[in-house]
């Protein structure tokens, strides 16, 4: 928690340097560049959006084949052993605050591959760029993919591009969806989506997954209705509270409808408790047909 602290503290102090020295980093407006200015490599001029594309899937494909290599290394699995028991790995003799600081510049390393073909592809760099804003988003992704998975992240990665860029476009309240997320994976899913995907690797290692997917349709079908219910709340409270100068008249999935009047609250009230009704007895369905499933085949499932 310390080391943790202490990096982001670091990383305040850049923040704050990029405002005090604009010189140097280019104050509120950023540093501008041009990616196609030079001679051309191998006749590529870095002009055309799919150039920079390929570059940056190149260097992406790279990068995860170094980092997946690299958990391979000594290194690389004590600190694993060092994210999940630091104490167990002091026991043995390792120092986990070195263990860390390597850890930290190794991250540096591909953070800055990061930066430097986000720099190609924007062609500006700017305060936001290192502001705390942009660091909690990317370790909201890893949490939200699970930091636990080696994929964890990239599929976080993914999850959060799609609130911030598709569902952005499609509602101003994507903020609070986000946030509304991210605090049910803490309470219900700590380890990420990648976890619950890791959690069926026995069900289908002893061909059950099958046997699982009516189950999990029927949990799919209730939490549908659930997020119907919240996606109607929301619209519609945000409708009265923040945008009702523009009237209460709304539109939603092309239905016409007033949040000012009983109905569509009615609606709404109905959809929670059908969802919740539907999400406990399809829940318990599917704790039920997995313990039928290890106790069957006679271990975890």
């Amino acid at each position: 928690t310390t080391f943790a602290m202490i990096t982001m503290g670091i990383g305040e102090m850049v923040f704050a340097s990029s405002l005090m020295f604009p010189d140097f980093f280019g104050g509120e407006g950023g540093i501008s560049t041009n990616r196609v200015v030079g001679e051309p490599f191998l006749g590529i001029t870095y002009g055309h959006g799919r150039q920079v594309y390929y570059l940056i899937a190149a260097w992406c494909l790279l990068s995860m084949v170094a980092m997946y290599a690299w958990t391979h290394t000594p290194l690389g699995r004590i600190a694993n052993a060092v994210r999940d028991n630091p104490e167990r790995v002091e026991f043995i003799g390792y120092n986990t605050q070195r263990v860390r600081y390597l850890v930290l510049i190794l991250s540096a390393f591909f953070a800055g591959i990061a930066g430097a073909l986000s720099a190609i592809n924007f062609e500006i760099v700017s305060a936001e760029n290192v502001s705390a804003v942009r660091s909690g988003g990317v370790l909201l992704a890893a949490f939200i993919g699970g930091a636990g998975v080696f994929f964890g992240p990239v599929i976080g990665a993914i999850v959060f591009t799609l609130f911030a860029v598709a569902l952005s476009d499609l509602t101003k309240a994507w903020l609070l969806y986000l946030g509304l997320f991210f605090v049910m994976m803490v309470m219900f899913v700590p380890g990420g989506i990648a976890s619950l995907l890791m959690m069926q690797m026995p069900l289908v290692a002893k061909k059950q997954f099958g046997r699982m997917l009516p189950y999990y349709g029927r949990a799919a079908v209730a939490g549908a209705v659930l997020l119907a219910a919240l996606i109607l709340t929301v619209e519609m409270v945000y409708k009265v509270q923040v945008d009702s100068a523009n009237g209460t008249e709304m539109s939603l999935v092309g239905i016409n409808f007033d949040a000012g009047t009983f109905a569509p609250w009615i609606v709404a009230a109905a959809l929670w408790a059908l969802g919740y009704a539907a999400w406990r007895w399809a829940a318990g369905q599917v704790r039920a047909q997995l313990d039928a499933i290890q106790t069957q085949t006679g271990g975890h499932a």
